[in-house]
């Protein structure tokens, strides 16, 4: 799914055109996903009007956050952790499509405590 789209489009080009990439390969992969979900923040019993929207959410539990970056920092890992948290979901994939070897550099996976509680089979 990844390297189809690094092969047909090469690293370097804008994070909006590898995410209409990932998406056409969900499909295709017939993946239930949403793009652009907006992230509710909630602060003393209040929504706050915010604009976070994540990249991807696959099949109701996998947060996806796709960059188009030179390095990975900290600083992604967390966004993809806080996204995880608000919404309540077990599994974060980071992927960096800036990169040669997407498998070996690209990409990131996160669990949380939502993780442990998911079934065993």
């Amino acid at each position: 799914m990844l390297s189809g789209c690094i092969k047909a489009l090469g690293p370097g080009l804008l994070e909006s055109v590898y995410k209409a990439c990932f998406v056409k390969e969900l499909e295709k992969a017939g993946l239930r996903y949403q793009t652009e979900l907006r992230v509710p923040v909630i602060w003393e019993g209040t929504i706050l009007e915010t604009e976070y929207r994540l990249d991807v959410l696959v099949e109701e539990l996998i947060v996806v956050e796709l960059k188009s970056i030179e390095n990975i920092m900290p600083v992604h890992m967390s966004q993809l952790l806080t996204y995880m948290k608000l919404i309540e979901k077990p599994k974060g994939l980071l992927i960096n499509f800036y990169c040669v070897n997407i498998f070996k550099e690209g990409q990131k996976s996160l669990v949380n405590e939502y993780f442990a509680a998911l079934p065993k089979n």
